[in-house]
C-alpha cells in the first residue's frame, strides 16, 4: 500500500483527496456511476405539472399528491447518493468536482433570479402604467377599491426576521470556519426558527389579506404569485438549512470542506436579499389605502 492510499473506508470530511493515481481515478472529474435517479425525477415533474391541471380544472388532486410524493423521494435519494459520493474514499469530489458543483449553484441562483424578475416586470409594468388596469378615465395604482396592507405592521416585522435570519446564518459559518461545532449548531438552529417565524407571520398576513387571490384581479394576482413563490423559496431554504444542521450536529462539515452548508447560505441570503425588493416594491412603494382594524 502507499502512502497516499486511504486505509479506511471513507474519508472524514476535511481529510486530503487521495493522490489520484493511487484512488484509481485518472483525472480530476467525476464520471457518475449509472443512477435511476434522473429519469425518475423526470416523471415525477411530469406527473406534478399534470397533476397541478387535474387539480385546478378537475379538483383532482391525487395525480399531484403522487407526483409531489415522488419528487420529494427522489430528490431525497439523489442527495443522498452526492453525499455519499462526497464522503466516499476514492475522494470523487476533488477541488475541480467542487468548483464545479460553486458554478451549478452559483447558475442556478441566477436563474432564480430571472424567475423573480417576471414578477417584478409584471408588477412594475402595471404599477407604472395603469391605464391597463383601470382604463384611461381614473388610471391609479392599486386599482380603485383595492386596500393593500400596513407595511409597517407584519410586512415589517417579516423583513427584521429575514435580516436577523441571514446575520444567524453568517454567525453561524464563522463560526464552522473557526472549528466551533456548538456555536454552528446553535447559529443553524437559530435561522431555521427564524424562517418558520417567518413563514407562521406570512401565513397569517393571507389569512387577514383584504382582497382575494380569486377574481380579484391584477392587483391580487400579481401579488399573491410574487409573495407567494418567495414563501415557497422561503420553506424550502428552511428545509435546506434543517439538513445542514443535522449534518452539522454529526460533525459533517468541517473548517475546509462544508459545500453543502455555503449552498444553502447562499441560497437563504438570496431568500432575503429577493424579500426586500419585495417590501421596497409592492408594500412600500405601490402601498395605496389600508383596512383598519
Amino acid at each position: 500500500m502507499t502512502p497516499d492510499a486511504p486505509s479506511v473506508p471513507a474519508l472524514a470530511e476535511d481529510a486530503p483527496v487521495p493522490n489520484l493515481n493511487s484512488s484509481g481515478m485518472k483525472q480530476p472529474y467525476h464520471l457518475v456511476d449509472p443512477s435511476p435517479w434522473p429519469l425518475l425525477a423526470a416523471f415525477g415533474g411530469g406527473a406534478t405539472l399534470l397533476g397541478i391541471i387535474f387539480a385546478a380544472h378537475y379538483g383532482n388532486y391525487i395525480l399531484l399528491s403522487l407526483g409531489l410524493a415522488s419528487v420529494f423521494v427522489v430528490s431525497f435519494m439523489w442527495w443522498r447518493d452526492i453525499l455519499r459520493e462526497s464522503q466516499a474514499a476514492a475522494g470523487y469530489h476533488t477541488p475541480v468536482v467542487r468548483l464545479g458543483l460553486r458554478y451549478g449553484m452559483s447558475l442556478f441562483i441566477a436563474s432564480e433570479v430571472m424567475f423573480f424578475v417576471g414578477f417584478f416586470w409584471a408588477y412594475f409594468h402595471f404599477a407604472l402604467y395603469p391605464v391597463h388596469v383601470s382604463g384611461a378615465a381614473n388610471p391609479m395604482w392599486p386599482p380603485e377599491g383595492v386596500h393593500t396592507f400596513n407595511p409597517f405592521a407584519l410586512p415589517l416585522l417579516n423583513t427584521l426576521i429575514l435580516l436577523l435570519s441571514g446575520t444567524a446564518v453568517t454567525w453561524a459559518h464563522h463560526a464552522l470556519l473557526h472549528g466551533n461545532r456548538k456555536i454552528l449548531v446553535m447559529g443553524l438552529g437559530f435561522t431555521i426558527l427564524l424562517g418558520l417565524s417567518f413563514t407562521m407571520f406570512q401565513a397569517m398576513e393571507y389569512s387577514e389579506a383584504p382582497f382575494k387571490f380569486a377574481g380579484g384581479g391584477v392587483y391580487p394576482s400579481v401579488f399573491f404569485l410574487a409573495t407567494g413563490f418567495h414563501g415557497f423559496h422561503v420553506i424550502v431554504g428552511t428545509i435546506f438549512l434543517i439538513v445542514c444542521w443535522w449534518r452539522a450536529r454529526g460533525g459533517g462539515f468541517s473548517p475546509t470542506r462544508h459545500f453543502g452548508f455555503e449552498a444553502a447560505a447562499w441560497y437563504w441570503h438570496f431568500v432575503d436579499v429577493v424579500w426586500l425588493f419585495l417590501f421596497v416594491a409592492i408594500y412600500i412603494w405601490g402601498a395605496g389605502p389600508t383596512l383598519e382594524h
